[in-house]
């Protein structure tokens, strides 16, 4: 056994096919090592991978190999109190795997190789691997310095200046954000809340109209009258991670006010006068004003807000004319031709903060409040603009939902090149489901946050059988399910374009700010939710994502597309005509000449033309 690893070994060693692996990628592994590579391994208790020197050490490992000693990386045992998310999960796996092949003859393989400088690294994060050593592998799965791009702060700074690189509204494409440790974005923000509330109050009206006024209508025959309802708690707006299990709070929609309910005569003409003001901002009326905006003082806030609340929360009845409804028509039918967010917004004005640089659902809250996302932006306020813990962005209040359910897409691509930029993107994906039906009158995570590793803590609950206990669809089963509505060409007329063209014009405004480094490579998985229209809404990009299996699409999907990316960046390079599997050429920069601005000679030399 031992001169057979020996003569892997020199083979590998000959053909540079040395490679090593650095998490939960036991795909990864197992088809590099079908492909004729020797894996250095690497330790699994969280120390860099430092080059071991000296021809010492080799013979020190030889020894151990011939004796039968342990192993040079043995699996670590890992500390109990310490399990869970994230890390630890991805330790255990990666021991299992380890454990697999711990006495075959990869391990003596292993033990050979082990002051080779690897050809190819796939690894979970580049701070564990030793810098000095980095540099010398040729081909790595990762990119340095990926913060304007897979980080929602990030993400949302840099898609701000898109109008540089394309003429396309950032809001086709992408809720909006805004960064509250910013204290520009932060008014920013206050504003839009102000007027997506004006907004919403105008659609609330409509869903009621006629010549008697909004809210106005008799209640039931009953003996007994229902009491108005209480105001609610403001706390209760705001759903902090730890209460998520707990009851929350009801949102009923303001359809009819009880006599005992309040009118409110003025709020409708209020918002209608907001809107108006706000179309001649958006038509660029006050470009010459130095003045504040109107929008900002045109009403008292404040006490909009909580009778918008009123409204919107608890039920509260509205005064609404023939005249008045005509103008809200109007009204929204002309900001609805200049915001392309407006189908979205519905009208409870949800917004959705973030932890800026935390990933798989972790630390999401929702709010309907104003007043509860500033007192958590106070905590966060940064002194330096550059910086922010949080990020607030436009709830989908109105997405395209399955069976009643809310779902959202991984979609997969990957960046061979910064420079020039060369995007390759992959034509399956897979839909995640939440447990729970979708319903904006309870925001408990069951029912709004699709990520697996969330839904996961819960039991689906369904009332329609229909939808898939393990709360996974493939693609292929999306698009079935489209040609049963007769929407068939949805899928590649619509959400594909949709999606690669979100993710072409991300990359583009993050692309100056990435580390760039030839020879890497990296695997993204962008996150989309379909909006009614089939419109695909980006909402972040994730670095590294998951390859670990929650279901039988999940497990036969991320397996094909470990597999076509090693195709992609290993067989490509040899054989620009290999096969690659799903993945197909999304973009690709022209190449700049480089310009060299020392060492040139400009002087022309030439000759006189003689007469023949």
């Amino acid at each position: 056994q031992l001169r057979r690893a020996k003569l892997r070994v020199e083979k590998a060693i000959k053909e540079k096919k040395i490679f090593a692996v650095q998490g939960p990628y036991p795909v990864i592994r197992h088809l590099l090592r079908a492909r004729g590579w020797v894996e250095r391994k690497l330790p699994l208790n969280g120390k860099q991978l430092k080059q071991q020197a000296g021809n010492q050490k080799k013979r020190q490992v030889g020894k151990r190999a011939s004796s039968g000693g342990e192993p040079l990386h043995h699996p670590q045992p890992h500390n109990k109190k310490n399990k869970g998310e994230g890390e630890d999960e991805y330790k255990k796996e990666d021991k299992e795997q380890c454990s697999e092949d711990s006495d075959d003859i990869h391990d003596l393989m292993s033990f050979l190789v082990q002051d080779q400088v690897p050809n190819f690294l796939w690894t979970i994060r580049l701070n564990t691997v030793d810098q000095d050593l980095l540099q010398r592998i040729e081909v790595v799965n990762r990119y340095p310095r990926l913060h304007a791009l897979c980080t929602k702060e990030g993400l949302c700074q840099s898609l701000q200046n898109l109008s540089w690189f394309d003429q396309v509204d950032l809001n086709t494409f992408f809720p909006r954000c805004y960064r509250l440790g910013n204290m520009e974005e932060q008014e920013a923000f206050i504003e839009d809340f102000r007027l997506t509330a004006a907004r919403n109050l105008l659609k609330l009206a409509l869903e009621k109209f006629g010549d008697r006024p909004v809210g106005t209508e008799q209640p039931p025959t009953s003996s007994k009258v229902p009491a108005p309802k209480a105001p609610l708690p403001q706390g209760d707006s705001l759903l902090w991670p730890q209460r998520w299990h707990k009851s929350h709070v009801s949102h009923p929609m303001p359809s009819t006010a009880w006599p005992g309910s309040p009118l409110y005569p003025h709020l409708v003409e209020e918002a209608l006068e907001v809107c108006e003001q706000h179309l001649g901002v958006l038509g660029h009326e006050d470009i010459d004003r130095e003045t504040p905006s109107p929008c900002r003082t045109c009403i008292a806030w404040d006490r909009f807000l909580q009778e918008y609340y009123h409204v919107a929360h608890e039920g509260a009845g509205l005064v609404l004319s023939r005249k008045q409804r005509e103008q809200c028509q109007d009204l929204l039918q002309r900001l609805g031709e200049q915001l392309p967010q407006l189908g979205i917004e519905g009208n409870l004005n949800v917004w959705i903060l973030k932890p800026s640089a935390k990933s798989r659902g972790r630390g999401i809250v929702c709010s309907t409040r104003l007043e509860d996302v500033l007192e958590l932006s106070r905590s966060c306020t940064a002194p330096s603009a550059r910086v922010s813990e949080w990020v607030v962005q436009k709830y989908v209040e109105q997405p395209l939902t399955i069976f009643d359910t809310k779902f959202d897409i991984r979609q997969w691509f990957v960046v061979t090149d910064w420079k020039p930029l060369t995007v390759w993107f992959y034509r399956d994906c897979y839909l995640r489901f939440c447990s729970q039906p979708f319903s904006l009158r309870r925001l408990e995570p069951a029912r709004h946050l699709c990520n697996v590793s969330i839904q996961k803590r819960y039991k689906t609950s369904q009332p329609d059988p229909r939808v898939p206990p393990d709360k996974i669809w493939s693609n292929k089963q999306f698009q079935a399910y489209l040609a049963r509505l007769g929407r068939a060409d949805a899928w590649h007329r619509v959400m594909v374009p949709g999606m690669k063209a979100a993710i072409l014009n991300a990359l583009r405004c993050a692309q100056d700010q990435v580390g760039s480094r030839k020879g890497s490579f990296e695997l993204f998985g962008a996150d989309f939710l379909i909006g009614e229209d089939c419109q695909p809404w980006l909402l972040e990009i994730n670095s590294c994502p998951t390859m670990r299996p929650s279901s039988a699409v999940t497990r036969r999907l991320c397996a094909n597309v470990q597999r076509d990316t090693l195709r992609l960046v290993l067989d490509r390079k040899d054989n620009p005509n290999c096969a690659i599997g799903a993945f197909e050429l999304l973009y690709k920069e022209a190449a700049v000449p480089t310009c060299l601005h020392v060492g040139l000679k400009l002087m022309v030399e030439g000759y006189s033309l003689k007469k023949p």
